[in-house]
């Protein structure tokens, strides 16, 4: 690490502290050359989970986007913001372990769906209902009867 000051590589940890939930370490550090004291952060280098969609097309996973689609599914229901967060959180490191660096869409929609049936059942439906997108009511039936058995 090099001083920000005088450009020296010699410095010394004065104090390292956990910051961010623990995804981060704080280091203050001391040149040994100008004497002068700053401030780095650790951070673990994160690879890039690219989302693979029904044309084919890539995209970055967007964990708010998929936190708005659990939202909406969860409108006027008994299911709190918190344990929505902590449904994403789930769904991202699951993401995270599980896959090498590309996932289908259509993996992520089912790691939804799953925790979505033990959470609020009718916000369940809800999110199969775009998911799925139902042709018609047959469909939709089709897969209620699924949900009740």
């Amino acid at each position: 690490m090099k001083c920000p000051y005088c450009g020296s590589a010699k410095d010394k940890v004065l104090d390292s502290r956990s910051s961010s939930k623990g995804k981060s370490i704080r280091r203050r550090r001391a040149c040994t050359r100008c004497k002068k004291r700053f401030t780095t952060y650790e951070y673990v280098e994160r690879v890039p989970i690219l989302v693979i969609k029904k044309d084919g097309r890539r995209e970055h996973f967007d964990r708010e986007k998929l936190l708005t689609g659990i939202m909406k599914a969860c409108e006027k229901r008994p299911v709190s913001v918190q344990r929505m967060e902590r449904l994403v959180d789930d769904i991202e490191k699951v993401l995270e372990k599980g896959y090498d660096r590309e996932v289908k869409s259509k993996e992520i929609g089912e790691l939804v769906m799953k925790r979505l049936h033990s959470l609020d059942e009718i916000a369940y439906v809800r999110f199969a209902s775009v998911y799925r997108q139902f042709k018609d009511v047959s469909e939709f039936m089709k897969e209620l009867k699924q949900f009740l058995k």
